[in-house]
């Protein structure tokens, strides 16, 4: 499983040009879970994003979660973050998890960030999706588990 992670000061996703999803100051998530992956690794993950202190304090250290500073998550499901594009120009997606499966690992991953406490936006799985975001920092991470 792979997450990017972006630190942002505001963020917004639609399809077919209507607004689904907004967030403030939080983190844009694009979560990306490949063949074999588990509830196990989803709970890696969530703890983790739940417990970086990449938000940036009273003094402009980066010292606070998402938790410390009441921040949103936008959580995007994107199969793309496993693209092979070593042989040839065009990717394949081969590692990527089914449809069923890595929807349901993508919402089991949601409900437990809900759980941890941090409020939660989704994207609409499978759907082509346009984010608009504000990048703070910018400030971006790759976590794999």
């Amino acid at each position: 499983m792979r997450a990017v992670i972006q630190r942002v000061k505001s963020a917004s996703l639609s399809v077919e040009g209507k607004v689904i999803s907004e967030t403030g100051a939080g983190y844009v998530i694009f979560l990306g879970v490949g063949k074999g992956d588990t509830e196990a690794e989803a709970d890696y993950l969530v703890k983790k994003i739940a417990a970086l202190r990449i938000c940036s304090d009273e003094n402009g250290k980066i010292n606070k979660s998402v938790i410390d500073t009441k921040g949103e998550i936008l959580l995007v499901s994107q199969f793309t973050l496993y693209a092979n594009a070593t042989h040839g120009n065009r990717p394949d997606f081969l590692q990527a998890e089914s449809p069923d499966r890595a929807e349901k690992l993508y919402l089991y991953a949601a409900e437990g960030l809900k759980r941890a406490g941090i409020p939660v936006k989704l994207g609409v799985f499978g759907a082509h999706m346009q984010i608009t975001q504000v990048n703070d920092g910018p400030f971006t991470l790759l976590l794999e588990k």
